[in-house]
């Protein structure tokens, strides 16, 4: 009897654990993926070979990597781990966080005569799935190509490449020699998925100008586990008659780079090349090839991704770290980051060649971008701008006539850099001033602010933001102004308030 009562127990106890590993089953799989991996460590799921290769917590040096970096803002995101087991001795990083401070989206303004002047064209993946015969059947038929085993890439020129781990550097070398040799099709010599294949990819093409007959989209086939069996590159019309498209690539870089390189600064050859690229070169939307350095330095007719990487190519042949950066710019949008002696800097050529200044963009510092550019994708692991010396020393033949802030009395602490301290400025002036007729005056940064300067203005924003309160304050029941704007050196703006307070 008590054999008996005692099974029942067992019976009970066994079936109670059985349904409640059957709703853990059903109700939480993630609990379920755990106990399996703690049970089977050996063995190896699809989702081992999943996500993006990370990038690596130790870059190469940059100048100006122990400068003061900015402590306000929203940081780029963390560059999530890919998953993916390490080879041996090879220790992946985890996770990056970028120093750039990213600008708020909804915030950007792009000034009317730079409107439109983008047209930058992301990577495009074309993926195809096969099954595991038809990928046994491919491997028999094509080979890794060229390995690129004896490549090295300086990570200060080429940072991309320096973002990546070794098992995607070597990956990078094998792509960089197919394309090279324009070897199109070959089977990847790494354990690889599609989505690690495109950051490789992306990687490659914006630390490569050189290689203008290499197209922005490419091809891929993968297994039901993700792996990448076949690379299938995308090469233009150049790749037909390589050699005299080279020759007539170089011939034409070497023209700017030759009177370059007589000058006496790395901020002089820069801004040389820079000229140069604006005096020889059109915006055209439909220009052929236009995401190539060659349609700028051969055809002379680009859009904003051409400017960028003729511009990039030229810096390099300078020896003078430049990068390609992509983002948001009211549409998607390239310019360059120029490494000088005491930091990193902004350039926008193609914004430099229009209607307006031709330094308005012109070795900025991301504080100065914040209003315009905002970096997308990889870009965001490139280095902060902040460089100072080489900032704002150009003046436009139409800026000589202009004030300065000095010729003001006023200091660049002074110089309001967004609505809100424009808005505490004005209160703390109508209060300090009180009842009467009298002006004050305050300046703000750029065009980019004055644009929503107008628009707050027009949709009288400025009432709630302090007129109100200050009227309160003063307890006056009538508070008129006139305003004036006048243009500073600089890009600046001097706002002229004449109150009647009663």
């Amino acid at each position: 009897m008590r054999f008996l009562k005692g099974l029942i127990y067992f019976t009970a106890v066994v079936f109670a654990i059985f349904s409640m590993l059957s709703g853990i089953y059903i109700f939480r799989p993630d609990i379920t993926d755990k106990i399996e991996t703690f049970l089977y460590p050996e063995q190896e799921s699809a989702e081992t070979i999943a996500g993006n290769y990370d990038l690596k917590e130790e870059t190469a040096s940059h100048p100006g990597e122990n400068a003061e970096r900015e402590e306000t803002g929203q940081k780029a995101e963390e560059f999530e781990t890919d998953g993916m087991e390490p080879l041996k001795n090879d220790v992946m990083a985890k996770s990056i966080v970028s120093d750039y401070i990213l600008p708020n989206q909804s915030e950007i303004v792009v000034p009317e005569n730079v409107s439109g002047r983008n047209g930058y064209q992301q990577i495009q993946e074309n993926r195809e799935q096969i099954d595991d015969e038809a990928a046994e059947e491919l491997q028999n038929q094509i080979d890794t190509g060229y390995t690129g085993e004896a490549l090295d890439f300086d990570g200060v020129q080429y940072p991309y490449y320096a973002m990546l781990d070794d098992r995607g550097k070597r990956m990078y070398r094998q792509i960089y020699a197919n394309a090279n040799e324009l070897y199109s099709v070959f089977m990847p010599m790494e354990q690889i998925t599609s989505d690690q294949l495109k950051n490789v990819f992306s990687a490659v093409y914006n630390d490569h100008p050189e290689l203008f007959w290499l197209e922005t989209a490419y091809s891929c086939k993968y297994m039901s586990d993700g792996r990448c069996v076949e690379i299938d590159l995308r090469f233009n019309r150049t790749a037909q008659n390589i050699d005299d498209e080279r020759a007539g690539f170089e011939e034409n870089a070497s023209q700017i780079v030759s009177e370059a390189q007589n000058l006496s600064s790395d901020y002089e050859k820069e801004r040389f090349v820079h000229d140069k690229l604006i005096e020889r070169v059109s915006y055209h939307l439909g220009a052929e090839m236009n995401q190539s350095a060659y349609s700028a330095l051969v055809n002379g007719q680009t859009v904003c991704a051409g400017y960028a990487r003729a511009f990039q190519y030229l810096m390099q042949q300078l020896g003078i770290p430049c990068y390609y950066c992509t983002g948001y710019a009211g549409e998607e949008h390239a310019w360059n980051i120029v490494a000088l002696d005491d930091g990193y800097y902004n350039v926008d050529v193609t914004w430099d060649d229009s209607d307006g200044g031709r330094y308005d963009y012109f070795n900025k510092t991301d504080m100065d971008y914040a209003g315009s550019h905002i970096r997308q994708d990889l870009s965001v692991y490139l280095p902060p701008c902040n460089g100072a010396t080489y900032c704002n020393l150009e003046q436009n033949p139409e800026e000589s006539a202009l004030r300065n802030i000095g010729d003001l009395g006023m200091t660049e602490e002074q110089v309001l850099m967004d609505m809100d301290s424009y808005y505490r400025d004005c209160y703390e002036q109508i209060l300090q001033n009180g009842r009467g007729s009298y002006t004050f005056y305050n300046v703000i940064r750029d065009a980019q602010l004055l644009e929503e300067w107008k628009r707050d203005y027009q949709a009288k924003h400025y009432r709630q933001a302090y007129m109100e309160d200050v009227m309160i304050q003063l307890g006056i029941s009538s508070c008129e102004m006139e305003l004036e704007v006048e243009e500073l050196q600089g890009g600046k703006f001097l706002i002229s308030h004449k109150v009647s307070a009663w």
